[in-house]
């Protein structure tokens, strides 16, 4: 008989360091990784009707409300009925997390917790590269080449949310929005939480949880 599929989500706040995380799981336990940010740029490029709809948001520099996101994920979702996932950005809201049940219950929640100030600090100093998505963080992560893409060679971007007087309204919001989702995670006893400054010192204890769950194809020397 197969093994079950491993159906995982990753939730923090911008700035929280979730992709890294999720990058070095799906790395480590062979899991798809399936970031809505992604899948929101190829539904962008690839003219379909979700992707023509978010458009419409974005040029008015609006955020992609819920149920066009809910559309583009549940889209791709369904066609990895038959794959180990790990979600990154998705569900943000209860009813993204209510529409997720309704294709697939959930083994695992990871949620990671970051202090208010090294957010604030790592968001002010993030810089992007708009076409693929690619994060650089002037402290710690910084380009070869000042305000330049490492692959491209293109400008990078500071995205207005990501400007100090910004962020703090930006992570206020995230808060309330996820907080019924943490609850709802939590209620289900399938929630994780792990607290830090620094993704190197969060991640063995990541690594540990997942290799209760699934084994792993890298050790954690390897990541």
């Amino acid at each position: 008989m197969a093994s079950k599929l491993l159906r995982a989500v990753v939730l923090g706040p911008p700035g929280s360091g979730k992709g890294t995380v999720c990058e070095r799981i799906a790395r480590s336990f062979g899991l798809q990784h399936l970031s809505s940010g992604q899948f929101l740029r190829e539904s962008l490029g690839g003219g379909g009707e979700v992707g023509v709809l978010a458009k419409q948001y974005l040029e008015r520099g609006l955020l992609v409300p819920d149920h066009v996101i809910t559309r583009v994920m549940m889209t791709e979702l369904e066609k990895r009925r038959e794959q180990h996932w790990l979600l990154d950005g998705f569900p943000r809201t209860l009813g993204q997390a209510e529409a997720l049940d309704r294709i697939c219950e959930l083994d695992l929640v990871i949620s990671l917790n970051i202090p208010f100030e090294t957010l604030k600090d790592r968001l002010s100093a993030r810089w992007v590269h708009p076409a693929s998505g690619r994060v650089y963080n002037m402290d710690f992560n910084p380009p070869h080449v000042h305000g330049v893409d490492d692959l491209t060679g293109e400008p990078l971007v500071q995205r207005e949310d990501d400007k100090p007087e910004a962020v703090a309204a930006r992570l206020r919001k995230y808060k309330d929005a996820a907080k019924p989702v943490i609850e709802l995670y939590k209620s289900r006893g399938i929630l994780h939480s792990f607290s830090g400054t620094e993704t190197n010192k969060i991640w063995p204890y990541v690594y540990t949880l997942l290799s209760s769950k699934i084994p792993p194809v890298l050790s954690d020397e390897e990541n």
